[in-house]
């Protein structure tokens, strides 16, 4: 396998991962977009891809190790993509959301300072009411089309590694 596609895998890899948290940092502390719950959730996949990437870079040269590298990449981003398709339902109304979408605190046999802590940790957004919506679709609806189609991208860069090393 030439270690140049593995390399340019690891590169891709890595700058999905960086743009989306970009992306989702840049809305959120330079366009004042605060996340929800599930969009911390849709947060962590790509710091995996991240990693992920760097390790490719690190075993590029090790052809089933490059290949299962990119594989676990591939299954982070349909992760990713899966939580932020449940997102979109809870924006829709088609399901509930987490209980930590909710944000309510049932002071009953609270201590003040249980209640003031509950306060401090309940998150101020609601995970059913999106923060940004573009063309009709939310910013989840858009992570998904992301995730999904760099997560193909990624699937397809796994089969070409193996195929290339025969």
């Amino acid at each position: 396998m030439p270690a140049s596609l593995a390399l340019r895998t690891a590169l891709f890899l890595s700058a999905v991962g960086v743009l989306s948290l970009g992306a989702a940092f840049g809305s959120q502390y330079l366009g004042g977009l605060q996340p929800c719950p599930l969009c911390i959730y849709q947060r962590y996949p790509y710091g995996v891809v991240i990693a992920l990437g760097v390790l490719l870079a690190l075993f590029s040269r090790q052809r089933r190790l490059a290949v299962l590298i990119t594989i676990l990449a591939a299954l982070a981003l349909f992760v990713d993509a899966g939580i932020a398709a449940f997102h979109v339902g809870v924006e829709q109304q088609w399901w509930e959301g987490l209980k930590a979408c909710e944000g309510t605190i049932d002071p009953t046999n609270m201590t003040v300072e249980e209640l003031a802590n509950a306060l401090k940790q309940a998150p101020v957004v609601d995970c059913r009411k999106p923060a940004f919506v573009m063309f009709g679709i939310s910013m989840a609806g858009y992570n998904f089309l992301y995730a999904t189609v760099v997560g193909i991208i990624a699937s397809i860069l796994a089969v070409r590694m193996l195929r290339s090393s025969r």
